[in-house]
């Protein structure tokens, strides 16, 4: 067997071009999903929040060695950014939330499709027949 032909089989295995499909489509959703963060949400939370912005938020461990003359800095500081980890971890909450309503209202939506009731089934022709001659059987009588 061809290297290309054994390549040509598993590149065309039904696994492996769904998960291509649901990679692409995830990626798509994902930027759906960010873009309503970012240009929907935040703006709303930073209104609500006075316009705070964590990312300006640090601990300095160090501070900066700047020469007195040339104000040229020798060491630059030493600096924990907690605010920005806050605000990644308030972006993360945001876009959960947003992934869950969204799988919530695609979920609603197959439920009330699986909820139509199905058709009723068509008689066996076992069934017709023997409706036929029950309905003889009280007319004879």
């Amino acid at each position: 067997m061809s290297f290309f032909k054994e390549f040509k089989e598993f590149a065309m295995r039904g696994n492996v071009i769904d998960m291509a499909v649901g990679v692409v489509i995830g990626a798509a959703f994902g930027k759906i999903i960010s873009s309503l963060v970012d240009d929907i949400i935040m703006p709303l939370v930073g209104v609500a929040t006075g316009g705070i912005n964590f990312t300006d938020y640090k601990w300095v461990i160090q501070q900066a060695v700047i020469d007195g003359q040339t104000q040229e800095i020798l060491k630059p500081e030493v600096t924990m950014n907690w605010g920005s980890w806050v605000q990644t971890v308030v972006d993360f909450i945001i876009v959960a939330f947003c992934i869950f309503l969204a799988i919530k209202a695609i979920n609603q939506l197959k439920r009330k499709e699986a909820e139509a009731p199905a058709p009723a089934p068509e008689p066996t022709k076992e069934e017709v027949l023997l409706t036929e001659i029950r309905d003889l059987l009280k007319e004879k009588k």
